[in-house]
């Protein structure tokens, strides 16, 4: 074999070997709210993650990076598509970023928690500024930019995990007011500008975390306050046309994912709660997506603590008016 041939194969597999480093399996990745967007445009699946994740220096970037995947099993990057700038008001924590495609322009819903409030309650934690906040660029690869600098929930609510759902044309955002300022956590709607730029009208409740029978006071699993928990809201509309809502919170065997049916088939509701549980093993916060193939699949995090999160894919059975796990993918 010729010396130069030689170089060839050793600089194929430094090539080949390099690439292969690069990518990761889910199990490798630390997640907490994993959304996956399955761009039918580029046959590419991206993971949206906050970088807290993995970066946890106070000094490191505050924001939100993407995964890149073809076949849900082998993922690239991390890419960052949003870095908070200096003089953002919700640097503090970033959470459950969430990116939707809606006519043509790209979406991203992030929770950020600012400085700490003023309002003091011994019975209560700490009161933060909290909000989802709607960024948005024209690639689902950013970056992402704020079209102000506040969150488009009501400033003065601790809010969280807005999601996007559009019915008769017009689009809302479903999010929760969180537990930790009014002890009974709710799931919320509120009407979007066409731009997704800021709201319209006030926000209606659509229900309370303890509307639904499973759901459990934080203190009876240990934690120092009393509350209910409302988490991650996600939308589905079954084959029959039945409105159902994914959403979050805990149960007897800790973090759990729930669901809820429209009465009316809208997503003003009213709502019912299923009893029937996604997910009760410590996870939960779910999407769901369908494949490339057409599979359908709900994406949660397990386990909720411990920094061991991980995102976990399940094949989903849609039973016209419930949803159920079906075998785990990953």
């Amino acid at each position: 074999m010729s010396m130069k041939i030689y170089l060839k194969i050793v600089m194929l597999f430094v090539v080949v070997t390099s690439s292969n480093a690069q990518l990761k399996k889910l199990e490798d990745i630390r997640v907490r709210d994993p959304y996956i967007f399955a761009d039918e445009k580029s046959k590419t699946y991206f993971l949206y993650v906050q970088t807290g994740n993995r970066l946890v220096d106070n000094d490191t970037i505050k924001g939100v990076e993407v995964y890149k995947s073809k076949d849900l099993k082998m993922w690239s990057g991390p890419t960052t598509v949003f870095a908070a700038p200096k003089e953002h008001w919700g640097k503090r924590m970033i959470w459950a970023p969430e990116m939707h495609h809606y006519k043509g322009k790209y979406y991203l819903f992030v929770t950020f928690t600012g400085d700490e409030m003023q309002i003091k309650s011994n019975n209560k934690p700490k009161q933060y500024q909290r909000g989802t906040q709607i960024l948005v660029s024209d690639s689902p690869l950013g970056i992402f930019k704020s079209f102000r600098n506040q969150s488009t929930t009501p400033v003065d609510w601790m809010s969280l995990d807005g999601t996007l759902w559009v019915e008769n044309k017009k689009p809302y955002m479903i999010f929760c007011h969180e537990w930790a300022q009014i002890q009974d956590g709710t799931m919320e709607l509120i009407q979007l500008k066409k731009d997704l730029s800021g709201t319209v009208g006030k926000p209606k409740s659509l229900f309370h975390a303890t509307d639904a029978k499973w759901v459990k006071s934080l203190s009876s699993t240990g934690f120092k306050y009393h509350g209910y928990v409302t988490d991650g809201g996600f939308m589905y509309r079954t084959k029959t046309g039945k409105l159902l809502m994914i959403w979050s919170s805990f149960g007897d065997k800790g973090y759990s994912l729930g669901q809820a049916i429209s009465e009316t088939g809208s997503i003003k509701g009213p709502w019912k709660q299923i009893d029937k549980l996604i997910f009760e093993e410590n996870g939960g916060h779910g999407m769901i997506f369908k494949t490339f193939e057409g599979k359908l699949m709900i994406t949660l995090h397990q386990p909720n603590n411990g920094e061991n999160e991980r995102t976990k894919l399940y094949e989903l059975i849609d039973n016209l008016d419930y949803l159920e796990l079906s075998k785990l993918v990953n």
